[in-house]
C-alpha cells in the first residue's frame, strides 16, 4: 500500500488518533478491504513490530472526515468502549446544512433505530430505539445555507445526520436523509474536536482539527 492519506495526529502506546479524509472507509466492507484507515494503520503499527495489531474504537461514516481513535490492543479497545458515556469528554462536529436556520442554538432529542434496509429512524416512542441528543448552534448562515458546531450527547449510528433531517435542514450532501443538494461533492459533516479521558494515564486528551476550507469558502460563493 501507499502512503498513508491521512495525518496521524497523535501516537502513544496505546492509542492512535487520525484527522480521516472524506471518502476513506474506517473500517472493512464487504466491497472494500484494503483502502480503509483500519488497513492503512494495521500496516503503520507492523512496520514497528510485526505482530502488532491495531483495534476499532469507533466509527465515522465513510463521507464524514475528522479525528478517529483507534487502540493498538484489544484490552485499550475494550476499556475504551466499555466506559465511553464516562471516558468521552467532548465530541464536536462541523456541519453544513441546507436551509437558514432560525434558532442560533438548539437541543434535540429522540430514540433511534435502524430499519433492515440499514436507514436510521427518529421517534419519541423510547420503546423502539436507542435515546440520541444533538446539540447545536449556529456558526454563519445565509438564505441557503447554515454552517453549525455539534456536540453529541450520545453517539448513534448517524445522529447527526438524521437529527438535522428531523428538524428540516439536512447536512448538505446527505441524499440518504433528505438533502437536495451536494455543494461540496461530498457528505458536508467534518469531526473537528474529540476530547477523552486516556484509558492508562488518566489523562485528559483533547485534539481538535481545523474547520475545512471548504464549508466555510461556501458563504462567499453564494
Amino acid at each position: 500500500m501507499n502512503k498513508n492519506p491521512f495525518e496521524i495526529i497523535y501516537e502513544d502506546k496505546y492509542l492512535i488518533v487520525i484527522n480521516k479524509p472524506a471518502g476513506l472507509l474506517s473500517i472493512a466492507t464487504k466491497d472494500e478491504k484494503r483502502e480503509t484507515a483500519y488497513s492503512y494503520l494495521s500496516e503503520h503499527v507492523k512496520k514497528q513490530r510485526r505482530d502488532n495489531k491495531i483495534f476499532v474504537v469507533h466509527r465515522l461514516d465513510r463521507e464524514t472526515s475528522g479525528l478517529l481513535l483507534f487502540a493498538k490492543n484489544e484490552q485499550i479497545k475494550r476499556t475504551l468502549q466499555d466506559s465511553w458515556n464516562n471516558s468521552v469528554i467532548e465530541r464536536t462536529y462541523i456541519a453544513l446544512v441546507e436551509g437558514q436556520i432560525q434558532k442560533q442554538e438548539g437541543i434535540i432529542s429522540s430514540f433511534l433505530y435502524e430499519d433492515r434496509n440499514f436507514i436510521m429512524h427518529s421517534v419519541a416512542d423510547s420503546s423502539k430505539g436507542q435515546k440520541a441528543v444533538t446539540r447545536f448552534k449556529v456558526l454563519k448562515s445565509n438564505q441557503n445555507w447554515s454552517l453549525l458546531e455539534i456536540n453529541l450527547e450520545t453517539g448513534r449510528k448517524n445522529q447527526i445526520r438524521v437529527h438535522m433531517q428531523d428538524i428540516g435542514h439536512s447536512v448538505a450532501g446527505d441524499k440518504k436523509y433528505g438533502a437536495l443538494t451536494n455543494p461540496l461533492k461530498r457528505l458536508a459533516l467534518h469531526a473537528m474536536k474529540l476530547s477523552f479521558i486516556h484509558p492508562v494515564s488518566n489523562e485528559k486528551m483533547v485534539f481538535e482539527t481545523a474547520i475545512p476550507k471548504s464549508f466555510a469558502k461556501i458563504f462567499l460563493s453564494y
